[in-house]
């Protein structure tokens, strides 16, 4: 690839993270069930997890970890109750993106897959093992986020809701992105959008 093809590629995923963002905002802010929590708490269902996953496969771990975790951290911000958990949800989303790119691009090299069975079963553990972290370390880190802002009792409370909630948003968010993902992708290609060279 020539310095000037990368460039206009680099530029092109800079498009699509934005775009993953207001997408993943939207979803997260808009399309969400929220299911209030003893002490003024708040946790829901919702696909801004989907986001992260989708764009992670599409364009990497970086730019679509990226992508997600921005919109989300912005939906939290303009969110009263969720705004205090803005950094862990940066952080924590953007592993997720990570995690799935890792995964998908420098252990399966999907964007060079042929086989379609082969590339459906690597997006899927792609996409499962970045939401398993998910599942693990955001109510872990949530827990110590409420210990030390809302209290133990408060924090006790509500972790058995937040592993519930994080558990079913990882089990749709695995189904949605890897549907849209295997959707997209015949797609993108023919449009001349999809990255061939997308490598963790």
């Amino acid at each position: 690839m020539t310095a000037n093809a990368k460039y206009h590629e680099g530029l092109l995923k800079v498009a699509f993270t934005g775009l993953l963002a207001a997408l993943s905002y939207v979803v997260f802010t808009f399309l969400q069930i929220k299911i209030p929590l003893p002490g003024g708490d708040a946790t829901s269902i919702h696909l801004g997890n989907a986001v992260c996953v989708l764009g992670a496969l599409l364009l990497g771990g970086i730019y679509g970890g990226l992508g997600g975790a921005i919109g989300m951290t912005i939906g939290d911000l303009f969110d009263p109750i969720y705004i205090v958990y803005a950094p862990k949800t940066l952080i924590l989303k953007l592993c997720i993106g990570l995690i799935t790119g890792l995964i998908a691009h420098r252990l399966f090299h999907i964007s060079k897959e042929t086989d379609h069975k082969k590339l459906l079963r690597h997006v899927i553990l792609a996409a499962a093992g970045g939401l398993l972290f998910n599942v693990i370390f955001d109510p872990l880190v949530g827990y110590f986020y409420k210990l030390v802002i809302l209290g133990k009792p408060a924090a006790e409370l509500t972790l058995a809701w937040n592993v519930g909630a994080t558990s079913i948003n990882a089990v749709v968010s695995t189904v949605v992105s890897v549907a849209v993902y295997m959707a997209l992708r015949p797609a993108l290609k023919k449009a001349g959008l999809f990255f061939e060279e997308t490598e963790e």
